[in-house]
């Protein structure tokens, strides 16, 4: 898919993004050092100003905004000021501020480019359709090229019940055979523009042509799965839901139309008015941003787009994924907090909310919550699983594998999709050392995962087979799986350190030494992965550089058991340790560390 942008400032790159010092592009996250602390404005101009720019490196747009109202109130003049402000109150969903300030900034400039177009979505949701067209206008110097406001054009003919100029301007963005980048978004939206200026015909053509470029979009499928269940072609609507289950299954949006269906009962559209439209154009075009990395992008489309659609569940879903990535977990759970208690997502927000918690270091509130959730939602496989999956993360491995377990007995017969939990089932028993189980689930994840997810597969034999020749059995077999595990995920560290240990298992130490040293490169700070090359240059007789990687995976924080043989080997070499291996299991205890890398 083409890349798309914001629309622009003024001239190129919005020049106050660029003078904010990056705005939400630095990869620090200086955030607030005490988050139950109430953020407390400066006491100066020069102090809101500095505490705006801080928070903005740190992609913080919630402590940037109220740093820059504050200096924005005691220097009001002050363009730049206003600029940054501007992209920040939008960032954070200060709509009435970012509004306020896109009001004079236009007045100053009728040319600025993303305030005609936050003015423009203020006019749609007001059905202000001339106002709205009028001010894209402004916005756009080629409406060919401007995805963004050509199809907001359209919604705003669309709002003023102008079907065929709707239509029409969709049809702008259309390119030649071969070289037509928009096509995708062009049909989607003209499908439910047609639909909703009420020709059903053209809104039909239209939903084909979008789904048959995109049958493994959610949107498309939806909003075309809901246009032929109005239309009474449900076995239709029903083929193509199934369809899309499984490319990806148990989405719970699919699941709960496909129950709808089955069921009899009536799938309202997905979008009834010009307002839903233009919501639905800007969450999407957010997806884009937030697929591509660009945080900042994304947030404004999904802002504006929630300020149209407040309650749109996708939007709200995708809105705090991208506070996950940013690890701004508290503005996460603020945002998935607000998807409806009666949309199918809910679920997945409160799973989020769940992980968040363990994220933020509140594990006994995440498990008390996912908890309560399980508990609410007994027979719901994806909660059972979240509850596990912290529990995991919290070290409570015996615990994880009979909560896995409690979510196998809820599959019934396991099916292709549910290799994962038996992945995740078969990692706990291992860490909870009981190996037996571990293996038997290792091997039914293997069996089930399919070929189609060759990242899945990769992982699966890489713990398998790394705990065989960790524990010196099976080792021909082991090395085969690796192998074949290095061709499916060719740039995974963790994956060659495991070739590379079982080549040392083989007593082949060259060959070890060459993969380690590519695990090593692709992942610099493994402890697990340094402590194995240092092992495989002793074995070399490059015993300088074999401590020099032993005292890198001692300072990478190793588990502490690993811990207490790096020190024997720094302090005495291999050999010693080889020789008298047990000596490390009654060394005094180091003080506990973070999770190993498990399996390689």
């Amino acid at each position: 898919m083409p890349t798309f942008k914001l629309p622009l400032a003024r001239k190129g790159l919005p020049a106050f993004v660029l003078m904010a010092a990056g705005l939400l592009a630095s990869p620090a996250l200086a955030n607030n050092p005490d988050p139950n602390e109430p953020l407390r404005p400066a006491q100066s101009l020069e102090g809101n100003f500095l505490s705006a720019y801080v928070a903005g490196s740190a992609r913080d747009t919630h402590a940037a905004s109220l740093y820059f109202r504050e200096a924005i109130q005691e220097d009001p003049g002050n363009q730049e000021l206003l600029e940054r402000g501007f992209v920040v109150f939008l960032a954070s969903g200060s709509m009435q501020e970012a509004y306020r300030a896109a009001e004079r900034l236009s007045a100053r400039d009728s040319s600025n480019n993303l305030a005609q177009f936050a003015l423009a979505v203020r006019s749609m949701k007001a059905q202000k359709y001339g106002d709205a067209r009028s001010r894209l206008a402004k916005s756009a110097r080629s409406r060919q090229a401007d995805l963004t406001a050509t199809l907001l054009t359209a919604w705003a003919y669309a709002g003023s019940k102008d079907a065929k100029q709707a239509l029409a301007t969709t049809d702008k963005l259309r390119g030649t055979p071969g070289n037509d980048p928009f096509k995708q978004f062009r049909e989607y939206h003209a499908a439910l523009i047609a639909d909703v200026v009420g020709n059903p015909a053209e809104a039909e053509k239209r939903f084909k042509a979008a789904y048959e470029g995109e049958k493994n979009t959610l949107q498309v499928v939806d909003a075309y799965g809901r246009f032929l269940a109005k239309r009474g072609k449900k076995n239709e609507a029903i083929a193509i839901y199934k369809a899309f289950d499984e490319l990806a299954p148990r989405h719970p949006i699919v699941k709960a139309a496909l129950t709808a269906l089955e069921e009899g009962k009536p799938l309202m559209p997905l979008v009834t008015n010009a307002q839903d439209g233009a919501a639905e154009l800007l969450y999407g075009l957010g997806v884009v941003g937030n697929s591509q990395g660009d945080e900042l992008t994304a947030t404004i489309y999904l802002q504006l787009g929630l300020d149209l659609k407040p309650d749109h569940p996708m939007a709200l879903i995708t809105l705090g994924d991208v506070y996950e990535r940013l690890k701004q977990y508290d503005q996460a759970n603020a945002v998935f907090n607000r998807v409806p208690k009666d949309s199918p997502v809910r679920t997945s927000a409160d799973i989020s909310i769940g992980q968040n918690y363990e994220q933020m270091e509140r594990g006994e509130e995440a498990m008390a919550y996912l908890d309560k959730l399980m508990k609410e939602r007994p027979d719901d496989v994806e909660v059972v699983m979240a509850l596990g999956n912290v529990q995991r993360s919290r070290k409570k491995f015996a615990e994880a594998a009979e909560t896995y377990g409690k979510a196998i007995e809820l599959v019934g017969t396991p099916q292709r999709g549910h290799w994962i939990l038996f992945f995740y089932r078969g990692t706990s028993y291992e860490r909870a050392k009981q190996w037996d189980k571990a293996e038997a689930d290792l091997k039914k994840s293997l069996e089930l995962v399919p070929d189609t997810l060759p990242a899945g597969k990769a992982q699966v034999m890489n713990y398998l087979a790394y705990s065989w020749v960790d524990r010196n059995e099976n080792i021909d077999e082991a090395f085969k799986m690796l192998t074949k595990a290095v061709e499916l995920a060719p740039r995974d560290g963790m994956i060659i350190d495991s070739l590379g240990w079982a080549y040392y298992r083989m007593g082949r130490y060259e060959d070890a030494v060459r993969e380690l040293e590519k695990a090593v490169e692709l992942k610099a700070g493994d402890p697990t992965i340094n402590d194995h090359l240092g092992d495989a240059y002793w074995k070399v007789g490059r015993k300088l550089e074999a401590k020099f990687q032993w005292d890198h995976a001692k300072a990478s924080n190793p588990e502490p058991e690993d811990l207490v043989k790096i020190l024997r080997k720094i302090d005495h070499g291999l050999d010693e340790v080889e020789k008298n291996p047990t000596a490390a299991e009654s060394a005094p205890a180091p003080s506990p560390a973070p999770a190993a890398h498990n399996g390689g």
